[in-house]
């Protein structure tokens, strides 16, 4: 639902869905619930997750007498090079190589308590807020050339606009050097001043969360729902009053990519916990099943699932594909990714009948082992 809107928009919709003039209509409303139900609330969740699963990996290990940080290190070397490679061949907003610099680094924390993960990674998050509000307020010392090329990818005039259809619905190769070149800019620049706080942050606190039984259903229904209404009262009303700002402001740069995302920045974390609760409660009293085991079966294949949706959406939407870039209003975008996710989970259970892994688990499953693993189920 997220990244949908960089595989079929221009860049600057992304983060400006005003772009292109006015934001109306169903394009609003789509623009709408996603902004306050997806946007930061997932990419949090499989922070959050990403951390407690490094922390299983090591608790394991420690238990079986063994140690895993080669291990571990072997797999994140090998999830950095699929990220350079996806975000470089195919898509620039790959998360990959992110998670792979973060897990290198949260790995040394593994053996904290509780008490310290959660309050650090609650700090390492305050860390990007903090620099995203000092850039807004060195805003009116920018001289003019820096504020210029900064509004360029915020409202960007119609014949960058063009610049922009053009290159995506070209060739490949049309489209390497401008998908290399913010591929970059989010591998260097966007790691150090927000992606490594904001992940990295999130993985302590998914370690921290792992350790007290939070991930692990071990918690009361009371706490669950709890957790679930309140996250979903605070998260909504900071997001929504953001909106509001959003609008008042007129959507003007200055205001809005530095102070104004602070909202949804905090309050997709309150989202995120309460949408973490509601899949406890669902799985505490074993409702729905079904529609369990088919998520789970997605969620085993998280990684294939990821690429997939690239290589799917990026055959759709570039030139090299079907060219519909730039061509699909917000809604109809919608539609596509309702599709692509029935396909995923549906596939994801037919496929796991047959298969222990996905292909690409167990592609990173192979080299992190330097063996081949087993892929047949008996």
């Amino acid at each position: 639902m997220v990244n949908i809107q960089s595989f079929g928009l221009i860049d600057a919709k992304y983060m400006n869905p005003t772009a292109m003039g006015e934001l109306q209509g169903t394009s609003y409303w789509s623009w709408w619930i996603t902004f306050v139900f997806f946007d930061s609330k997932f990419m949090a969740i499989f922070s959050l997750l990403f951390g407690a699963g490094t922390v299983l990996m090591w608790q394991r290990s420690s238990k079986a007498g063994r140690k895993s940080t080669w291990l571990h290190y072997r797999r994140m070397l090998w999830l950095l090079l699929l990220g350079l490679a996806h975000a470089h061949l195919l898509w620039f907003g790959d998360i990959l190589f992110l998670y792979s610099v973060c897990g290198m680094t949260v790995y040394w924390l593994c053996g904290l308590t509780p008490r310290w993960l959660i309050p650090l990674g609650l700090s390492f998050v305050a860390v990007a807020s903090g620099i995203s509000l000092l850039i807004g307020f060195s805003v009116p010392y920018w001289n003019e050339q820096q504020l210029t090329e900064m509004m360029a990818d915020w409202r960007p005039t119609s014949f960058q606009i063009e610049e922009n259809l053009a290159i995506y619905r070209g060739s490949w190769l049309e489209q390497v050097s401008h998908r290399s070149e913010n591929a970059l800019f989010m591998e260097t620049f966007l790691l150090i001043i927000w992606g490594f706080w904001r992940a990295g942050g999130l993985m302590l606190i998914g370690m921290g969360f792992f350790k007290l039984g939070i991930f692990n259903a071990e918690k009361s229904n009371r706490f669950y729902i709890t957790g679930s209404i309140l996250g979903f009262l605070f998260g909504l009303a900071i997001i929504i009053a953001g909106i509001e700002k959003f609008e008042n402001a007129k959507w003007s740069f200055e205001y809005s990519f530095f102070f104004g995302s602070q909202f949804n920045y905090w309050g997709s974390l309150f989202i995120c916990f309460a949408y973490v609760c509601i899949v406890m409660l669902f799985c505490l009293n074993g409702w729905l099943i079904w529609l369990q085991n088919s998520l789970a079966a997605v969620g085993q294949m998280a990684l294939t699932n990821y690429l997939l949706q690239t290589l799917v959406c990026t055959t759709l939407f570039y030139g090299h594909g079907f060219g519909w870039y730039g061509y699909l209003s917000r809604s109809q975008l919608v539609g596509v990714v309702l599709v692509l996710w029935i396909v995923q989970m549906i596939g994801s259970l037919l496929w796991l009948k047959r298969f222990r892994f996905g292909p690409f688990e167990w592609l990173w499953r192979s080299l992190s082992y330097w063996r081949l693993q087993p892929i047949f189920k008996n």
